[in-house]
């Protein structure tokens, strides 16, 4: 039998033990049922209950050459949208919970000696509910202090500020005055502009600057809100990607912004949130207006007014489903102990080994698989 290392390690509320492995239901609150097969019903969710969640990855490598290291993202983030609660964690090595020291990414990071077929597993425990962060209403904030706003108007290494980036912005936002004005022209723009690219492999890379220099707009969701993202910071707007999971079904009555509790490979999904002096941080997501625009129907819908189109793309400028986590906000992370260069984000499972850094958008090669299932109080 290999050995197992277990731990406890708290946010919140105790639960006093390992968090067991959950018997995966999909489990909903009756205000999130989701729409029928063939039903139309179109809405965008309102601010309401919060919802619990265990999400539960694991990891196993069949056979890797030498010492093996693995980093697995953990809930990072507590705000009035997202509470994130405990973690517990068991593998056959040795694992300690770290985070970065720019913005608090938390990483499960676990090394294995040469010869050990590495398995980890963790789960954290989360609450979440819907934002409507711009309607009437919405609950106060607390006021960013200089140096935060400061550092979401950073340049990172796939988000430059200036050059191209920044005539982009300028010529989108041309007329627009106020923190508002650039926001909505920027989203506008990038809606009208990006494009959801089904052959991305994962979530794509973000690589702003190549996606404006060649004109090739189109890409996933860590690309197109990594875009909007870079365009507001070159204007001065504060803005970040918030990395993250897709965690049940939508309720928002689409089937292309769910996820599927039992099997969340490939349900990663990047949101992104700018900062208003008259609102503070603000959610945002025109990826997934781009999302719905070429997945939803049969046909690909370039106009905002379309009834499948328009109730997201109203609801997204402001608001965001709680069915879903964020990880971080952390770009151009130094790994601990990784041998590889920077990581864009963390988003998903990392592995490295003596041959490398392991692809993380092929969980089947990989072999991780991630679980939610929703606590009912």
């Amino acid at each position: 039998m290999i050995p197992v290392r277990r731990s406890l390690l708290k946010g919140g509320a105790t639960l006093g033990a390992l968090i067991a492995a959950p018997a995966w239901v999909s489990a909903q609150s009756s205000s999130s049922t989701p729409p029928t097969a063939g039903s139309e019903r179109r809405f965008a969710p309102q601010p309401g209950d919060w919802r619990t969640f265990d999400v539960t990855t694991r990891v196993a490598l069949a056979d890797p050459v030498g010492p093996t290291r693995i980093w697995l993202p953990v809930p990072s983030i507590n705000t009035d949208w997202q509470q994130s609660l405990e973690s517990g964690f068991s593998s056959n090595g040795a694992s300690r919970m770290l985070a970065d020291g720019v913005e608090g990414a938390r990483v499960l990071f676990t090394e294995f000696a040469e010869g050990v077929k590495p398995v980890v597993e963790i789960t954290s425990r989360v609450r979440t509910r819907n934002r409507a962060d711009l309607a009437a209403g919405a609950s106060a904030f607390d006021k960013a202090d200089a140096a935060t706003l400061h550092h979401y108007t950073r340049a990172t290494a796939l988000l430059p500020t200036d050059g191209l980036v920044r005539k982009t912005a300028l010529t989108a936002t041309q007329g627009a005055h106020t923190d508002v004005q650039k926001v909505r022209a920027i989203y506008d723009w990038v809606v009208a502009n990006a494009w959801r690219e089904p052959k991305t492999r994962g979530c794509g890379e973000g690589d702003i600057k190549t996606m404006l220099e060649t004109g090739n707009l189109g890409g996933k969701c860590a690309d197109i809100n990594a875009l909007f993202v870079g365009l507001c910071r070159s204007v001065g707007v504060p803005a970040r990607d918030v990395y993250g999971l897709r965690l049940v079904p939508s309720a928002f009555g689409y089937k292309e912004l769910s996820g599927n509790p039992a099997s969340l490979k490939g349900a990663q999904h990047c949101r992104a949130e700018v900062y208003l002096q008259a609102r503070g941080w603000v959610a945002m997501d025109p990826a997934d207006v781009a999302k719905v625009m070429r997945m939803e129907t049969a046909e690909w819908i370039k106009k905002t007014d379309h009834p499948v189109v328009a109730p997201v793309y109203k609801a997204l400028f402001g608001g965001w489903e709680g069915n879903w986590l964020g990880w971080n906000t952390a770009h151009d992370l130094n790994l601990p102990g990784a041998k590889e260069g920077l990581l864009n984000f963390l988003m998903y499972p990392v592995a490295e080994t003596a041959e490398g850094r392991v692809d993380s958008y092929t969980p089947d090669a990989f072999k991780y698989t991630i679980s939610a299932t929703e606590i009912k109080a």
